[in-house]
C-alpha cells in the first residue's frame, strides 16, 4: 500500500509566471521507494510515497490518473527510472525524462519530499527540457547493441589476461602473429594447453599467410611453462570463446529484430554503391557475422557509410542511440549541440570566457569522434579538411572540427533522405588548392622565381 507523506508548505506562485502544463506531477525515483508530488487541490495529500515493486508501480499510475495527471516530470537517476517510465508511456502519460544536473543546484531542497515537489512546481511552468530518447522500437536495438558491446569489452578483457599470462611465462607469441585470437594464435595455444612443449611443432602450425618464418615463431615459443600461468590462459581462453559465442548469439538476434523494421527505401533505388575514397578492408574480428549494411539501408534508405569516416559499425552505433526520427532536432545546429560538437560560448561582460564544447556522455557524439580520427588517411574531401585543421588548430580540435561537419552532414541526410553527393565538397576542395597555389605563385615571385605547374610525370 501507498504511504502517506506530509508535505510542507510550498511558496507562493509568481503571479507573474505562466501556467503551461496544468496537469502535471513531479516524481522523485530512487532505488527503494519514489515520491510524487500533484497539484494541492488535486488530493487531500498531494504528496505520496510508493515503493519499487511493479504492483506499486500500477498503484502509483492509478493515482495519477484519479488525480488527472496527463504529463510527468522525472529525473533520469541510473536505471531506476526505466520501469516506471516504459508503464506511464504504456498508460498513455506524456513523460518528461529531466537530467539531474539541470535541477540538482537549487538550494534549500534537498529532501525527497521538497524534490518531487520542486519539479512539479518547474514542469507547472515549463521549464524543464526532457531529455532526448528515441522512438522505442529503436531503444530496443540499442539495448541490443549496448549489450553487444559490452560482451566484446569482456571479451577484449579476455585477450588481455592471456598476454599477461603469456608475458608472465615469457612467450613472446604476440610479437610474431599480429592477433593471438586468429586462427594460427588459437590452434597454438589450443596446442599448448593440450601439452604439446616443442617449438617447433607448435610453429608449424602457422597459417601460410603469417610472414614470421618458422623459425622465429619457434624462438618466441620458447618459455617457462609454469602450471599456475597454463591454469589462468586455460581460463581466460574458455571464457572469451563463450564470449565469442554470446556475441554470435546478440547478432543472430539483432538480424532478427532488423529484419522486423519496416522498409523505407526506393523501391527503384535498392542497389548499393561501393564506399568512395576507402580501400577494400578485411572485416575487422567484431564485426557482425550477418550484411549490416543492408539492413541499415532498407530501414533508413540511406547508405550513411558513403560518409567518409563512417563504416557500418559507426552508422549502427549512431542510429541506435538517436532513432530514425530526425523530426526531434529542428536544424543541423541542434543536433552538433546536443551531440556536444558545438562550441559552448560562455559570455560574461560582454567578453567570451570560454569557447570549449561541453562535456557530455554521449555514444553517437563519440562514434562521430572516432570516425573523424580515421579521416587522417582518406583521399576525400573530408580528409583534407581534416588535414588543413589539423594543421591549423592541432587534431584534438582538428578531430572535434571534422566530427561536427560529419554530424552535419549525417544530420541533412537523416532527415531528408537522399544519396549522399560530395560534389559540393570537392569544389571547396578544388578551390583551397586554387588558393594555395595562387599564394604559392605569389611567394615565389617575390624570391625572384617563377613557379610553373608540373604537366608531365617524372
Amino acid at each position: 500500500m501507498p504511504q502517506k507523506y506530509k508535505s510542507k508548505p510550498q511558496r507562493q506562485d509568481n503571479p507573474f509566471q505562466q501556467i503551461i502544463h496544468e496537469n502535471a506531477a513531479g516524481i522523485d525515483i530512487g532505488a527503494e521507494a519514489s515520491y510524487v508530488a500533484v497539484p494541492a487541490d488535486r488530493d487531500a495529500q498531494p504528496v505520496r510515497r510508493f515503493g519499487c515493486f511493479t504492483q506499486d508501480l500500477h498503484q502509483l499510475v492509478d493515482w495519477l490518473l484519479a488525480c488527472q495527471i496527463q504529463t510527468v516530470a522525472m529525473e533520469s537517476t541510473g536505471v531506476y527510472w526505466v520501469p516506471l517510465f516504459q508503464v506511464l508511456e504504456q498508460r498513455g502519460f506524456t513523460v518528461c525524462l529531466v537530467n539531474a544536473r539541470h535541477v540538482k543546484t537549487v538550494p534549500g531542497r534537498k529532501s525527497d519530499v521538497q524534490d518531487c515537489q520542486w519539479l512539479q512546481k518547474l514542469h507547472t511552468y515549463g521549464l524543464l527540457s526532457a531529455s532526448f530518447r528515441p522512438e522505442d522500437e529503436i531503444c530496443v536495438l540499442r539495448s541490443y547493441w549496448r549489450h553487444r558491446e559490452t560482451l566484446i569489452g569482456k571479451a577484449a578483457t579476455c585477450v588481455q589476461q592471456m598476454h599477461k599470462a603469456l608475458e608472465q611465462m615469457n612467450i613472446q607469441l604476440h610479437k610474431v602473429i599480429s592477433d593471438i585470437t586468429g586462427q594460427t594464435g588459437l590452434a597454438i595455444l589450443d596446442a599448448i594447453l593440450a601439452g604439446q612443449r616443442d617449438p617447433k611443432q607448435l610453429a608449424a602450425l602457422k597459417d601460410p599467410r603469417i610472414r614470421s618464418s618458422h623459425t622465429r615463431i619457434a624462438k618466441a615459443l620458447q618459455g617457462d611453462y609454469r602450471a599456475e600461468h597454463l591454469f589462468v590462459l586455460s581460463q581466460a581462453l574458455a571464457t572469451y570463446r563463450f564470449h565469442q559465442d554470446q556475441i554470435l548469439a546478440c547478432d543472430q538476434e539483432i538480424e532478427t529484430y532488423l529484419g522486423r523494421l519496416s522498409d523505407r527505401t526506393d523501391e527503384t533505388k535498392t542497389h548499393l554503391r561501393p564506399k568512395a575514397h576507402t580501400r577494400t578492408k578485411k572485416a575487422g574480428t567484431n564485426a557482425p557475422t550477418f550484411d549490416l549494411r543492408s539492413h541499415l539501408y532498407r530501414i533508413t534508405g540511406v547508405d550513411f557509410t558513403q560518409i567518409e569516416g563512417l563504416n557500418v559499425l559507426t552508422v549502427q552505433t549512431i542510429l541506435s542511440e538517436v532513432g530514425l526520427d530526425a523530426s526531434k532536432f529542428p536544424s543541423s545546429k541542434h543536433f552538433a549541440s546536443w551531440l556536444g560538437l558545438s562550441p559552448d560560448n560562455r559570455i560574461t561582460g560582454d567578453k567570451v570566457k570560454s569557447r570549449h564544447t561541453k562535456k557530455v556522455n554521449n555514444r553517437a557524439a563519440k562514434a562521430f569522434r572516432i570516425g573523424a580520427q580515421s579521416l587522417a588517411h582518406s583521399s576525400g574531401p573530408l580528409g583534407g579538411f581534416y588535414r588543413r585543421m589539423r594543421g591549423k588548430i592541432g587534431p584534438a580540435q582538428a578531430n572535434t572540427a571534422a566530427a561536427h561537419k560529419m554530424a552535419r552532414i549525417f544530420y541533412c541526410l537523416w532527415k531528408c533522405p537522399q544519396a549522399y553527393d560530395p560534389t559540393a565538397f570537392e569544389n571547396a576542395e578544388q578551390e583551397h588548392k586554387a588558393r594555395t597555389f595562387a599564394y604559392l605563385r605569389k611567394k615565389a615571385r617575390t624570391l625572384g622565381f617563377d613557379l610553373v605547374p608540373q604537366t608531365t610525370a617524372i
